[in-house]
């Protein structure tokens, strides 16, 4: 859990969300808030992805070094 909390693409974008929230809230309602949303969410979506990706590849790499070491 910690990696996500700590990542900075995923606080970016939560940073994002909050900024979309405050335009909805203020700003008219048109075409443009909903394609505001979808990115914000594509943005959520690939900060996720990519810390998920950094975990796997952490971990085999750490497989790897064991596996190195056990010969």
């Amino acid at each position: 859990m910690r990696k996500y909390i700590f990542n900075g693409s995923l606080i970016s974008a939560v940073f994002g969300g909050w900024s979309v929230l405050r335009t909805q809230r203020k700003g008219p309602r048109d075409w443009r808030l909903v394609l505001m949303w979808v990115s914000w969410g594509a943005s959520v979506a690939i900060a996720v992805g990519n810390v998920i990706k950094a975990s796997q590849d952490a971990q085999r790499e750490e497989e790897l070094e064991a596996l190195e070491d056990t010969k």
